[in-house]
């Protein structure tokens, strides 16, 4: 085997699905990476509302201008983020670590993924205000970071990001997979999430171009939806060869049997 890393496909695991991923959801995953080096993104969501109930209230989310809506992240949310991440990292190494998998997990911030500047003013029920908000749009990852990129070795990603500042910052976990994605060569990215498909006029979609996707993404998508129609747009803009958005296992996604594949045309 040479010396130069492989070409990963990497896994977006949602922070409102990892619970339902059974272990036949896993068996396929370690089948998948026995072949392929695997780099893995999670959110966290669903870890962080079982938290503290505080993180369930609308307060806890904010919306920008443009109607993005982003968690209102202070210094201790970020440390409530990495004490669910720790725990959530451990089952998931386990998993895979149980199937033949040796895994790792990496830290965003530490030197993996960078942040731009966060949005100033957000709403806040009726109100635009001014808020220190420690988010941040994913700008770039360094690959160096992931230095055993081979079959059978899985990275697991805590999207945290560092900013111009050097600070700590909360980003989606979507558009960190999609720079990672871009960032290390590879060929597929796979967004995995508590739906079976897009949805467009309530009917499934299988496959659709970045440049539909896009148009719907500003004319039609809402919610999750829409920052998954934006990561993979930017994964496509950076070389990745498709993104697969769905709920099924890994291998029936990219095969084509279930989800929804958006190609570059």
């Amino acid at each position: 085997m040479s010396g130069s890393p492989a070409v990963p496909t990497v896994v977006k695991l949602g922070g409102s699905c990892l619970d339902d991923l059974d272990g036949a959801w896993w068996d396929d995953l370690a089948r998948h990476g026995r072949d392929t080096p695997l780099v893995l993104v999670h959110g966290w969501s669903r870890p962080l509302k079982e938290l503290d109930p505080r993180y369930r209230e609308p307060s806890a989310i904010l919306r920008d201008r443009y109607g993005n809506q982003s968690r209102w992240t202070t210094p201790e949310v970020v440390e409530d983020i990495k004490t669910v991440s720790a725990r959530l990292g451990e089952e998931v190494l386990g998993r895979l670590e149980r199937r033949g998998i040796t895994a790792e997990r990496v830290v965003g911030s530490d030197g993996l993924l960078d942040a731009g500047e966060a949005e100033r003013w957000w709403w806040r029920g009726k109100q635009l205000l001014e808020l220190e908000n420690l988010v941040g749009p994913i700008t770039g990852a360094d690959p160096s970071r992931l230095k055993n990129l081979q079959p059978g070795h899985a990275y697991l990603v805590t999207p945290l990001a560092r900013n111009a500042e050097g600070r700590e910052v909360n980003s989606d976990a979507d558009r960190a997979a999609a720079a990672v994605a871009a960032a290390t060569g590879a060929a597929d990215l796979v967004l995995v999430t508590d739906v079976a498909h897009l949805l467009i006029d309530g009917e499934p979609v299988s496959r659709i171009t970045a440049r539909a996707a896009a148009a719907f993404r500003d004319k039609g998508a809402t919610g999750g939806m829409r920052k998954k129609l934006r990561a993979a747009g930017e994964a496509l803009d950076g070389g990745v060869g498709r993104v697969v958005i769905g709920s099924a296992p890994v291998s029936d996604l990219l095969a084509g049997r279930t989800g929804t594949t958006i190609t570059p045309t």
